[in-house]
């Protein structure tokens, strides 16, 4: 047998090897996912600790799309940035406000929904006193850490002004007549007052607030600021699950009205 032969028998041999021997699957993208926990129907957990709402359901979705291993955890807002950026988690998905100063620390997506703030107030309470500075002396409620609470130190800094370490605290104390009035986002402020038995004690007043200073410009996920290419593909998620109807199915289950606009 000619060199060449034996040569061109060990190339055939060696490319079928080669064929036989599959390429080695990509590794899936993985992701640790922060919400809150405790800001109904955004996020909350149910009686058998599973965490559920509107963010979440968002969340699977762009995992869904981007064909992602993905894990939730519930964390307490005032320590869910630290936590991002100590690497406890990879992405916030929990209706945090894009605003200059968290753009300072971390980098967010377009906007997966659009917000504003909103005064609420026990039905036939006197809603002149929203022009005040002090309030006329009223309570008011806020959740810590949160651009409502932001807002009414700039705004109402002269007033009573109590934190909460929890939406569902602030509620449940104008409830019970511990505050006279408080100001949360506009969109879980009229689902509560509207479709619970408790909120139907009180009613939204006056315009709603729309200062970017303190709304920004719309709801984003958070990413570390390196993590440039997780940015990309979430954003990229994000608009393949507003095109293929994803997005508005979520929406429809949660709100009578399209919170990716507003309009």
């Amino acid at each position: 047998m000619s060199l060449k032969m034996i040569a061109a028998i060990a190339a055939l041999a060696a490319a079928g090897i080669a064929t036989a021997i599959p390429a080695h699957a990509e590794e899936p993208l993985k992701l640790r996912i922060a919400t809150e926990g405790a800001y109904p129907p955004f996020n909350g957990v149910d009686a058998s600790g599973k965490l559920f709402g509107f963010d979440v359901e968002i969340a699977e979705a762009i995992c869904a799309h981007l064909k992602a291993e993905c894990s939730m955890v519930a964390q307490d807002w005032d320590g869910i940035i630290p936590g991002l950026l100590a690497s406890k988690y990879d992405v916030i998905v929990a209706s945090m406000f894009i605003t200059e100063a968290r753009k300072e620390k971390v980098a967010f997506t377009k906007p997966y929904y659009r917000s504003a703030m909103t005064y609420v107030m026990p039905k036939g309470s006197d809603a002149s006193i929203i022009d005040k500075p002090d309030l006329d002396g009223k309570t008011l409620g806020v959740q810590a850490g949160a651009t409502q609470s932001q807002y009414a130190e700039a705004v109402h800094g002269t007033a009573d002004i109590r934190q909460y370490r929890t939406q569902d605290e602030v509620n449940l104390d104008l409830v019970n007549g511990r505050l006279d009035i408080q100001v949360g986002d506009l969109i879980p402020m009229l689902e509560w007052t509207e479709k619970t038995d408790d909120g139907a004690c009180c009613e939204l007043v006056g315009k709603p607030i729309t200062d970017p200073q303190y709304v920004g410009e719309g709801v984003g996920m958070a990413v570390r600021k390196e993590d440039t290419e997780l940015l990309a593909r979430l954003n990229g998620a994000l608009d393949a699950i507003v095109a293929d109807g994803t997005y508005k199915k979520i929406n429809d289950k949660y709100f009578s009205l399209d919170i990716y606009t507003l309009e």
